[in-house]
C-alpha cells in the first residue's frame, strides 16, 4: 500500500509553471539579431538556458549581469553595464532584451535608468535598441513573462506611425511548428504579416554547419517599427492581458485590433480563417477547406474512442482553453482542467463548454482550477477518475505513478524529442493532436483489457494457479475487514483491550480515572492494571476460549504512548505467539510524532487518535492541562501543541501505511459546531474513518455539568460529516479492559489472569496553581487588597515551580478609598482565572467569600513563598 506524507501548510509541490524570465526569454527569441541579458544571479540564466535548450534541441545563449553579494548590497548598475558592454563586443546584436529577476527587483534596481546612463556613457552604442523588461520570478509565471516581454518590445521601440498595408499578428506561446503553420495560413490569404514573436526558425532551425551566435531569423527590427502604422492587429489569445499589445497599438497609434482564440479545433480555426478572409478580402483557399473536411472526417472516425476519454488537461491558460474546446468538439470529456498560472477568466470561459458535454455523458463532477501545482493535479486526477493526461512532460510523474497515458503538448517537453515540432493549430494540427489522444486511449484498452478481465473474474479464485501469498495491501484489507471498529459488518469478530497503560500526559475536561467502575462502560476505566506478562497470559487464555478473537488493542486506561515500554513489550510478546493477530492502539496523539514509525515496526496496523479540534483555541478548552517534555501547558498553548502534534503524528502514520480512525468527543458549546472542520482536516490527511462521539459527563470532571449533545444533534452532525468521509455509527464506548464482540462484552466472564491485588487505578497527580501576593517575590508580604501583581506558582507532587507574573489594579488604596470597590475586585478576581488558591498576608472577609464562591481557596500566611505554596497545597 503506497502512502505519502501530506503537507499541513499552504505550499506549492512541483509547480505547474516556471518563472517570468523564462517566458520573457522565449518571446525575445522571436526577434532577429536579438540577444537577452538577465540582470540577476548567474544561476537564473543557466536555469533558463538549460530548460530551453533541452526542449527545443537548439543552442540557447542568455547573458547575465552575475549579481553577487556586493552588487546586492550596493546596487548592481556597474555589473549590468559591464555585462552589456561585453555582450555587445562579443555578439554585436541589433536588439538587447534586458530582463530583471527576483534579486534585481527586490533591491529596487532602476533598469531603465541604468540603460539610459549606459547609452550616455557609451554614445557609440546608440544604434542598438535596448528593451527593459520587468520580469521578477515572483511576479507571475512564464506565461505572464511572455506577454510582459511583448509589451516591452512594442512600447520600447520607436515606431514609424506612417500607415502601411501590414497586419500585426500577436500570438500566445506557440511551438515553432505551430508558428510555421500560422505563417502558411497567412500567406495563403496573401497577407503580409508582422508576426510577434516569430519562433519558427530560431528555435527549430535547419541544419547549418556554421554556428550563428545570434538568432538569424525571426521578426526584424525594421518590421517591428512598422507595427505602429499597420492597418490591423490580430491578437491570438483567449484572455485579456494587462500587457495587451493590441490595446497598446490601438490606444497609442490608432491601429484597429481584434482578439481571437488560438486557431485550434473546428470553431476557433473557422473564426480565424473568416477573420483573415475579411481582412484580406480573399475567399478561404480550397486547400484549407479540404483540410477542414479531413478534420471533420477524422472526428467522425474517432468518436467512439474519444467518447471513452476522461481527460486531465494542464498547462498555460491558452493551451488549456484551446485543448478543452477541441476536446468538447470531439467528444472527449475534460474532467480536470488546471492552469499553473493565475487565470481568473479560465473558469468562466470553459465551464459552459464542459457543462454541455457533461450533460450528454451524465457526468456530475469535474474540476476547473488555476494556480494549480502537480500535487493538486494528481489529487484531482484521482478524485475525478481521469484516464488520460495532456500537457507538458512535467506531468510524467503523475502518469508514471497512476499508470496513465500522457499526450505531450506545451512547454517544457524534456523526456521526448521533437517538442518543438508538435502542432495543435489549424485543422491539420488539431487532427494530429486528437489522433494522438485517440491512439493513446486505444493503446490503454489494448494493453490492459486482459489484466482487467483476469483481475475481475479469475484472480484469487480457486482455479487461479498463480495465486500468490497475500500482499501487504491484501493483509491490510483483510485485517480491516475483520476489525469491528473499522468495519460495521465485522460484528462477528471479537477484540480484547489489554489495560497496560495507566499513566497519562493530559487531563481531559471530560475524564476522571480515580476509581474502578466495574458497572460502567466508557473509555478510561478498568478493574485492574496488567503487566506485559499478565497481558500475554490473558490474551492466550481468552484466545483459547474465543476463536473469533482477531484484534488486540491497547486503549488505556491512560495514554498508551506515555507507557511506551509496557506497550512495546506487550506487542512483542503477543506477536511471537500469534503473528497474524491485528494490533491496534488508541492515543491522544500528543506523542505520536515520536512513536509513529516505531508503531509500524511493531506491526500495529490500526491507530485511533482522539482529536477534538483543529483550532488551537477550541482544543485548549477541552483540556485542563497537558504535560509534554517536562513542562505543563494550559489554554491556547496546550491546544496549539496538541493540534500540531496530532496532525504531524497522523501524517506520519499515514506515511507508514497505518490506517487511522479519528475519535471526536463532541462537547456542547465548545466544539459541537467545529466538528465538520476536524473531519475535513483529517480527511485531507488520508484518515480512514471518523467516530463522532457524545461526551459522557463524569462526576468530578471539569465538564461534569455540561449537558451532552442530544442524540438527534449528534446524528445531524454525523450525517453532515458523512458527506466528507465515512462515519462510525456502531461505537460502544469500550472500557480499557473490554473483551468480546462490540455487542456482547465478556470481560467479566473471562476475568482470568487479572491481578488479584486491590483494584489499581491511575492516580491523577495533585496539581494546583496558586496566586501569591508579594512585593519582594520571595516572601508572602502583601495584603490581598494592596497587591499590584501576583506571582503564580504551580504545585505538582511535592514540587513547586514558578509559572508567570500577572499585574493587577489594587482595589484598596487607602482608608478613604477601601469602601465599595466592586468593579476593581471583580477585575482582580478575573485576573486570577485558572488559580486554585490565593496566598496573601491578609485577605478581607468579603474578598475571601467571593474567592471561595468561585472555587479559589483564600490562604492567609506570612512565610517564604515556596513553603507557603506547599502548605496550602497539602491543605487542599
Amino acid at each position: 500500500m503506497k502512502s505519502e506524507v501530506k503537507p499541513l501548510v499552504n505550499l506549492n509541490i512541483n509547480p505547474c509553471k516556471m518563472c517570468m524570465p523564462m517566458g520573457s526569454a522565449t518571446a525575445f527569441y522571436g526577434l532577429k539579431n536579438c540577444m537577452t541579458i538577465l540582470h540577476g544571479s548567474q544561476g537564473c540564466a543557466t536555469y533558463i538556458r538549460r530548460h530551453m535548450a533541452t526542449h527545443y534541441n537548439e543552442p540557447v545563449d542568455i547573458a547575465s549581469s552575475s549579481l553577487t553579494e556586493q552588487g546586492t548590497v550596493y546596487g548592481g548598475s556597474e555589473n549590468l553595464k559591464k555585462g552589456l558592454k561585453n555582450l555587445i563586443e562579443l555578439y554585436h546584436p541589433e536588439i538587447i532584451g534586458v530582463m530583471t529577476t527576483c534579486l534585481a527587483e527586490t533591491i529596487g534596481e532602476d533598469v531603465p535608468g541604468i540603460l539610459q546612463s549606459f547609452l550616455e556613457e557609451n554614445p557609440g552604442y546608440g544604434d542598438i535598441t535596448l528593451i527593459p523588461c520587468h520580469s521578477p520570478g515572483y511576479g507571475g509565471s512564464q506565461y505572464e513573462g511572455y506577454f510582459a516581454a511583448l509589451s516591452a518590445i512594442v512600447s520600447s521601440i520607436k515606431m514609424d506611425a506612417k500607415k502601411n498595408n501590414l497586419v500585426n499578428v500577436i500570438t500566445a506561446p506557440l511551438s515553432p511548428a505551430d508558428t510555421r503553420y500560422l505563417k502558411r495560413m497567412l500567406s495563403l490569404f496573401g497577407i503580409d504579416a508582422i508576426l510577434l514573436p516569430d519562433l519558427s526558425d530560431n528555435l527549430d532551425g535547419a541544419h547549418d554547419p556554421r554556428y550563428n551566435r545570434l538568432p538569424h531569423e525571426g521578426t526584424e527590427l525594421a518590421r517591428l517599427k512598422q507595427m505602429g502604422g499597420a492597418r490591423f492587429t490580430l491578437e491570438l489569445t483567449a484572455f485579456h492581458h494587462k500587457n495587451s499589445v493590441g490595446e497598446y497599438l490601438s490606444e497609442t497609434y490608432g491601429v484597429p485590433y481584434e482578439r481571437l482564440s488560438l486557431p485550434a479545433g473546428l470553431r476557433d480555426t473557422d473564426a480565424f480563417l473568416n477573420a483573415l478572409s475579411r481582412i484580406s478580402g480573399n475567399e478561404i483557399p480550397e486547400e484549407l477547406k479540404k483540410e477542414r473536411g479531413r478534420y471533420i472526417d477524422a472526428m467522425i472516425d474517432s468518436h467512439k474512442y474519444h467518447s471513452a476519454g476522461r481527460a486531465a488537461v494542464f498547462g498555460e491558460p491558452d493551451l488549456v482553453y484551446s485543448t478543452v474546446r477541441m476536446m468538447c468538439e470531439c467528444g472527449i470529456m475534460p474532467v480536470v482542467c488546471a492552469a499553473g498560472s493565475a487565470s481568473p477568466e479560465l473558469d468562466g470561459l470553459i465551464r459552459p463548454e464542459i457543462e454541455k458535454l457533461a450533460g450528454l455523458y451524465l457526468v456530475d463532477e469535474y474540476k476547473i482550477a488555476d494556480k494549480a501545482d502537480f500535487k493538486d493535479i494528481e489529487d484531482m486526477v484521482l478524485a475525478y477518475k481521469a484516464n488520460i493526461l495532456t500537457g507538458s512532460s512535467d506531468g510524467r510523474r503523475i502518469a508514471e505513478d497512476l499508470h496513465l497515458p500522457l499526450v505531450r503538448r506545451g512547454f517544457p517537453i524534456h523526456d521526448h524529442v521533437g517538442g518543438q515540432r508538435l502542432k495543435m493549430l489549424g485543422y491539420e494540427g488539431s487532427v494530429e493532436y486528437m489522433d494522438e489522444i485517440a491512439n493513446q486511449l486505444i493503446d490503454t484498452v489494448e494493453t490492459t483489457f486482459r489484466e482487467t478481465l483476469y483481475d475481475t473474474y479469475y484472480k484469487g479464485t480457486a482455479i487461479d494457479h498463480k495465486k500468490q501469498p497475500e500482499s501487504e495491501e491484501e493483509i491490510m484489507k483483510r485485517k480491516t475487514k475483520e476489525h469491528p471498529c473499522y468495519n460495521c459488518q465485522a460484528h462477528q469478530f471479537a477484540r480484547i483491550h489489554l489495560p497496560v497503560a495507566p499513566a497519562c500526559n493530559v487531563q481531559c475536561g471530560y475524564c476522571v480515572r480515580k476509581f474502578d467502575c466495574p458497572n460502567e462502560s466508557r473509555p478510561g476505566v478498568t478493574s485492574s492494571i496488567l503487566s506485559p506478562e499478565e497481558a500475554l497470559k490473558r490474551y492466550l487464555s481468552v484466545k483459547e476460549k474465543m476463536p473469533n478473537l482477531t484484534v488486540v488493542g491497547i486503549a488505556g486506561p491512560g495514554e498508551a504512548l506515555e507507557n511506551w515500554e509496557n506497550v512495546k513489550k506487550v506487542f512483542e510478546l503477543i506477536r511471537k505467539e500469534d503473528p497474524k493477530v491485528t494490533f491496534c492502539l488508541s492515543t491522544n496523539g500528543l506523542k505520536l510524532p515520536q512513536y509513529a514509525r516505531e508503531l509500524k515496526e511493531l506491526g500495529v496496523s490500526h491507530v485511533t487518535v482522539t482529536m477534538n479540534a483543529v483550532d488551537p483555541h477550541i482544543s485548549g478548552q477541552m483540556y485542563q492541562y497537558i504535560r509534554f517534555m517536562g513542562r505543563e501547558y494550559t489554554g491556547d498553548a496546550a491546544g496549539a501543541l496538541m493540534v500540531a502534534n496530532q496532525l504531524a503524528g497522523i501524517r506520519l502514520l499515514i506515511a507508514s501505511d497505518i490506517l487511522v480512525k479519528v475519535n471526536i468527543v463532541t462537547v456542547k458549546g465548545i466544539n459541537d459546531s467545529h466538528v465538520p472542520e476536524v473531519v475535513k482536516a483529517v480527511k485531507s490527511l488520508g484518515c480512514f474513518i471518523t467516530n463522532i462521539m457524545q461526551m459522557i459527563p463524569v462526576k468530578g470532571s471539569a465538564l461534569e455539568h455540561v449537558e451532552p449533545v442530544s442524540n438527534k444533534q449528534l446524528n445531524e452532525i454525523r450525517k453532515q460529516c458523512e458527506e466528507i468521509m465515512p462515519q462510525m455509527y456502531h461505537c460502544q464506548h469500550c472500557r480499557a479492559d473490554a473483551v468480546g464482540t462490540l455487542t456482547d462484552d465478556k470481560s467479566i466472564q473471562l476475568k482470568g489472569f487479572l491481578s488479584e491485588e486491590k483494584p489499581v487505578f491511575v492516580p491523577v497527580p495533585k496539581s494546583y496553581r496558586f496566586a501569591v501576593a508579594s512585593k519582594s517575590g520571595v516572601v508572602v508580604d502583601t495584603h490581598f487588597g494592596h497587591a499590584k501583581e501576583f506571582y503564580l506558582y504551580d504545585y505538582r507532587n511535592g514540587e513547586v515551580r514558578f509559572a508567570e507574573k500577572r499585574n493587577v489594579e489594587q482595589y484598596c488604596q487607602g482608608e478613604e478609598e477601601c469602601g465599595e470597590k466592586e468593579d476593581k475586585i471583580e477585575r482582580i478576581i478575573a485576573a486570577l482565572n485558572g488559580c486554585n488558591g490565593v496566598i496573601a498576608m491578609r485577605i478581607g472577609m468579603e474578598p475571601a467569600k467571593k474567592l471561595a464562591k468561585l472555587g479559589i481557596k483564600p490562604v492567609n500566611t506570612y512565610d517564604m513563598i515556596e513553603d507557603a505554596v506547599k502548605k496550602a497545597a497539602e491543605a487542599m
